[in-house]
């Protein structure tokens, strides 16, 4: 059996769309939902934690895309984007297991499937933010190209 990280962050980004719709639902009822025809490829476990996760943390999460973007007000965000940014927020600022990198670059593949025409660009600018004013963030050293001499 072989599980789709990609697909199983997808649903959990479709399960948030839906919820955002519908806020009085139990989130891991439409998660389970949306999930039922693809179970079978879904890592459930991570599924369940980062929906869990995202929805309780969801409040300090839009606090901080907030001041991320303030010309962006977060009811003026598209569902859709919210729904990507409330995920990968969670996933860089809360989840340590997945790293920083992966959840900003995850998030921009979503958005370009599932967002508007600047989607991408928009998100992948707000979790930069996020991610330099983190606990998480460390600065890239520069690497040597790999034709110089690594102690030059």
């Amino acid at each position: 059996m072989s599980v789709n990280r990609h697909l199983s962050r997808t649903i959990a980004m479709q399960s948030l769309y839906e919820w955002d719709f519908h806020p009085n639902a139990d989130i891991m009822e439409i998660t389970h939902r949306v999930m039922k025809p693809v179970e079978k490829d879904v890592d459930v476990e991570y599924l369940d934690r980062v929906v869990k996760g995202t929805a309780k943390s969801m409040k300090e999460i839009d606090e901080l895309i907030t001041k991320a973007a303030p010309e962006w007000p977060i009811d003026q965000i598209s569902v859709i984007d919210k729904s990507i940014l409330r995920l990968s927020g969670y996933e860089l600022l809360k989840d340590k297991d997945i790293p920083p990198k992966v959840a900003i670059n995850e998030a921009v593949e979503i958005a370009k499937t599932f967002g508007g025409e600047n989607s991408s660009k928009f998100i992948n600018g707000v979790l930069g933010t996020l991610y330099r004013n983190s606990d998480r963030y460390v600065e890239e050293t520069a690497q040597p190209a790999a034709d110089e001499p690594k102690d030059a």
